[in-house]
């Protein structure tokens, strides 16, 4: 029985965080197919979550050492969640998600933004819209322009989405920068339009950009991360059982994959003992789930260490980008907020 409820656990990340395996196909081409009309970023109700109402971003593990520090918090969050819009739709619209559909609204809640932006929740207020998503199918479509565009489309509203939070509730303050999946497409488009040599750098604490294949010298002025502490730095990496290669490695070899237990992307083996510990069922805390190691751009961690463990098969562990380190995300926004404020009162003081 505990053997069971352990492999069930897995499953459950699997089930409950990001991208569901390409399960539908659309036939109608982007020009032919309607567009879902625009959000409106001065309602609430466009935002997935914002510091001013209770969303499942305000959630935290049933663990006392964990806190929602949003209402003290001393910089933000922009985070941008992955592709939830994956099944047929139940509307007319099948490129780009409805942000007025309820149903999909209430699964990014209890996905995405529970088990994942709230890693964000102990040092940042977080700031998550509602965006026209792309249909997972527009990653697989052998129209390549029908994808772009959809996926251009989520950018605008993104970017619109950005361009609002800076106006009328950033006020200077320190920003992070965070995403999963097709989150980290938009982000690393964001991070080259406004940060990357522009004068928003300088608010920059630091950017995650997960479960995305970006080259590690995708940016100018913005470095990768070397150490737990730097500041004004990106990160990114991508999860796969050890040993494996998926089909499409070589969109790999050249990404920059960061250790999330060491926050340095060299190819020294972490142990599970540096694993502060993941989420999984029912938003619950798992300590030391797994290891961690780089190999040529992909991020390889052994079976996860639970009671019936061993029987997991699974090798692309992309959903499990973020629970599997939920924790050690948790301390580093924390540590490298510290090391920012720290340098802006040097700074400030002329010390």
């Amino acid at each position: 029985m505990h053997i069971r409820k352990s492999i069930f656990l897995l499953w459950i990340i699997l089930l409950v965080t990001a991208c569901s395996v390409k399960n539908y196909s659309i036939k109608t081409s982007y020009k032919e197919s309607p567009i879902p009309p625009p959000p409106d970023y001065n309602k609430e109700d466009s935002w997935a979550a914002l510091p001013s109402k209770r969303d499942a971003a305000d959630s935290v593990p049933l663990l006392s050492s964990v806190k929602d520090g949003q209402a003290t918090a001393q910089a933000d969050v922009f985070f941008i969640y992955p592709t939830i819009f994956t099944s047929k739709p139940t509307n007319e619209y099948e490129w780009n998600a409805d942000v007025s559909d309820a149903r999909l609204n209430e699964t990014i809640q209890r996905t995405a933004i529970l088990n994942q932006a709230t890693s964000f929740n102990g040092v940042c207020r977080i700031f998550i819209p509602y965006y026209r998503q792309a249909h997972l199918y527009s990653f697989y479509t052998p129209n390549k322009e029908d994808g772009a565009q959809a996926l251009a489309l989520a950018y605008q509203d993104v970017k619109k989405a950005f361009e609002y939070y800076l106006e009328h509730y950033n006020q200077g303050r320190p920003i992070v920068i965070a995403s999963h999946s097709q989150g980290s497409y938009h982000c690393e488009r964001l991070l080259l339009e406004y940060f990357d040599g522009k004068a928003l750098q300088s608010q920059l604490v630091a950017a995650y950009l997960i479960g995305r294949a970006i080259p590690s010298t995708r940016f100018k002025n913005i470095s990768p991360t070397k150490s737990p502490s730097e500041t004004g730095v990106w990160a990114s990496w991508n999860t796969f059982a050890k040993n494996y290669k998926p089909k499409n490695f070589e969109r790999y070899h050249e990404a920059l994959s960061t250790n999330p237990l060491l926050w340095n992307s060299s190819e020294e083996y972490a142990p599970k003992e540096l694993n502060l510990g993941g989420v999984a069922l029912k938003f619950t805390y798992a300590s030391q789930l797994v290891d961690a190691q780089n190999h040529d751009g992909l991020l390889w961690v052994n079976k996860p260490n639970i009671k019936g463990g061993w029987l997991v098969r699974t090798k692309v562990w992309h959903r499990a980008d973020i629970n599997f380190f939920y924790m050690n995300i948790r301390e580093n926004v924390a540590q490298r907020l510290d090391a920012f404020l720290a340098e802006r009162q040097t700074l400030n003081t002329g010390n």
